[in-house]
């Protein structure tokens, strides 16, 4: 025990020294679950230092993620290669890797970007769902570990707590523990000023099961988690703490929260801890007691490399973990929809794209917010994910889309799984900062967002979406689609599949959309890919450049059609994704939108941002009001989104009669 608490106050140090150094960051947390920390890495996470990458070591996550020193004083500390000392000397400057927050891509062994509270506790349910789905397919010899989070009381706050307690307990995710730092404090002073609710009756509630324990006695926390590790259900471990512990003034305080304890303090807490080293400084006997710990695991690791060599499956396994999706797997069908187009709504060609994709992609694990057969997201080969059967391969996430997106970010980063998932479009913003986190972390997660514009029609404001498409679109690192017909929505589900380093949105309609791509035009190859494309050429003498996106395309043929008749000759581009298109050579833009021609803009959303494509001297006709309720030809020709009035209002533009 005396080794233990020396072990910890290490973890302790660290933090004071390099939030102080950094006159900037959040010691308490790290130093009031130092101690739970060090009996959970010591004697219960199992993993190797030297290889972060290994495929079944448990994962961790610290969806507290203010606190992040405790993580990089755990790395350093059981000797991953970084950080080094000199990065948590650097503490949130400018290159180290030693963020303000834990990001993912940053380090090896920080399985997920937190910061935003409640998304790493929601990341890890998406993580053990991964662990549960893939065990199902390799069995225990091959996949056979946890997940364990630290989360604080502002974790357990936000709503999107409740979504994913919600599905852990709903899919018995036994091998999830989560441990709740009850400290009592938040930034403004006491959790009583904000909230009494009862957290454990509520996990109980949701299937948990939960544990207390003290989080300053080491021999109690280990109890704990035994009792967690061993219990089938979800567990809840709640640690009572004391925020900044060891600081004789601050420590209990929310003045341990968020900011630098202060020279004096520190030196206060050294005396408290028994801790007479300089800044920064670790005993060698506490460093090599922390290495031991990080090469503890190396044992367990190479037993499972044997295991996974005498299985027959490692070419298959490895592959599956990697999840790669061989180029080309839809140019066959693409071939077939060319030789006989069908007019559906691009959220039925999404739903047919994916009858050729799940049987071929084992990695595929689909999922809708209630909203399967809108979204069409689930195919006829696909049986239920559920707690009796993991290996299901549609997720019912219930109306928890925020739970939703955070989880598939989860399953990303686990590994072995492709995500995707789906609801209406207008409800993105439920989820929005879960699919600004995937873009944040890289990863390859689909949105399957559908009843994308007023064309869903009756259901009026409040379910049409008018500004998501641009607001979606603002998000760096996010591709978003919106097809024209089954050919496009093919293209996009390649090109989000091969998406290996970036999230996708595809936005697609709910009423039928009439083909634009047939077989026999002098388009080849995908080309979504380009972002936008020349789908029709002007027959008179080009003047205006008419671009669409999804079912506007369609508009912008019939407008094109009526102003060739007054002479006027038209382009016709259909822009999918303006992600793509940017990332074209200016040599190709300037083609496909030239100078010398009215440039044209035709979208069923927000005018704002088009202005990038049109120039200040191009026209834009959108929507900068909200929907009605009627039926969705009514309403495109009350918004003036048809042929004919689009052709009027270019005609008016150019000053043409």
């Amino acid at each position: 025990m005396d080794d233990l608490k020396s072990m910890a106050n290490a973890i302790r140090a660290l933090a004071m020294d390099a939030v102080e150094a950094a006159n900037s960051g959040h010691p308490g947390m790290p130093m009031g679950m130092a101690d739970a920390a060090t009996v959970l890495f010591s004697r219960f996470l199992k993993f190797d230092s030297s290889r972060p990458d290994w495929a079944d070591r448990d994962r961790f996550v610290l969806s507290a993620g203010h606190g992040s020193m405790l993580i990089y004083a755990l790395l350093h500390l059981t000797g991953y290669q970084r950080p080094t000392l000199d990065d948590i000397k650097a503490f949130r400057q400018l290159g180290s890797p030693c963020a303000g927050h834990p990001e993912n891509f940053e380090l090896p062994g920080i399985e997920t970007t937190t910061g935003p509270l409640g998304q790493g506790l929601a990341t890890a349910v998406g993580m053990a769902i991964a662990e549960r789905h893939l065990n199902a397919a390799y069995g225990d010899a091959l996949v056979d570990h946890r997940t364990w989070v630290i989360a604080g009381d502002g974790c357990l706050m936000e709503g999107i707590s409740h979504e994913a307690a919600g599905l852990a307990g709903h899919f018995r995710l036994g091998r999830l523990n989560v441990l709740w730092d009850d400290n009592g404090i938040s930034i403004d002073g006491p959790v009583s000023l904000s909230s009494s609710e009862d957290v454990r009756a509520r996990f109980v509630a949701s299937g948990w099961h939960v544990v207390n324990c003290d989080g300053h006695d080491t021999d109690d926390v280990a109890r704990a988690l035994a009792e967690a590790r061993d219990d089938p259900r979800p567990s809840l471990i709640a640690c009572k703490t004391t925020i900044g512990f060891g600081a004789p003034n601050k420590g209990g305080t929310s003045g341990a929260h968020g900011s630098p304890l202060g020279a004096a303090e520190i030196a206060l807490a050294r005396q408290a801890l028994g801790w007479p080293h300089a800044a920064f400084e670790v005993p060698d006997d506490i460093r090599a007691a922390w290495l031991a710990v990080g090469a503890r695991g190396a044992e367990a690791r190479t037993a499972w490399e044997a295991r996974l060599a005498d299985s027959g499956k490692a070419e298959d396994f490895n592959a599956r973990m990697a999840a790669v999706v061989p180029a080309g797997m839809l140019d066959a069908y693409i071939d077939e929809l060319l030789a006989a187009p069908p007019k559906v709504a691009s959220r039925k060609a999404s739903e047919m794209a994916l009858a050729v994709l799940n049987p071929a992609v084992p990695a595929l694990l689909g999922g809708s917010a209630d909203l399967t057969g809108s979204n069409n997201t689930r195919t006829k080969d696909q049986t239920v994910f559920t707690a009796d059967n993991y290996a299901g391969r549609h997720v019912h996430y219930g109306i928890r889309e925020f739970g939703m997106a955070a989880a598939m970010n989860g399953m990303a980063l686990h590994g072995g799984v492709i995500p995707y998932g789906g609801t209406f479009l207008v409800f993105a913003d439920y989820m929005r900062n879960a699919i600004r986190l995937s873009a944040i972390q890289r990863v390859r997660v689909i949105y399957v967002l559908t009843h994308d514009s007023i064309g869903l029609g009756e259901d009026g404001p409040t379910h049409q979406p008018i500004e998501h498409l641009m607001s979606l679109r603002a998000i760096p690192n996010l591709a978003v689609y919106r097809p024209a017909d089954a050919v496009e929505t093919a293209e996009c589900w390649a090109l989000a599949l091969a998406d290996m380093k970036r999230p996708s949105v595809l936005a697609l309609s709910r009423q039928n959309l009439p083909p634009i791509r047939q077989k026999g035009d002098t388009l080849s190859g995908n080309q979504v890919a380009k972002g936008a494309y020349r789908l029709k050429a002007a027959t008179a003498a080009r003047r205006v450049v008419l671009i669409g996106t999804g079912s506007e395309v369609g508009v912008a043929l019939a407008a094109a059609e009526a102003l060739e008749t007054h002479g006027l000759g038209c382009d016709v581009v259909s822009m999918p994704c303006w992600e793509q298109f940017a990332a074209q050579t200016s040599a190709y833009q300037a083609d496909i939108l030239p100078d010398d021609a009215l440039v044209v803009a035709i979208e069923a959303g927000v005018t704002l941002g088009w202005e990038r494509w049109v120039g200040r001297d191009g026209l834009i006709i959108g929507i900068d009001s909200f929907g009605a309720s009627a039926p969705a030809e009514d309403l495109y020709a009350h918004f003036g989104l048809t042929g004919t009035a689009v052709a009027t209002k270019v005609l008016d533009k150019l000053q043409v009669r």
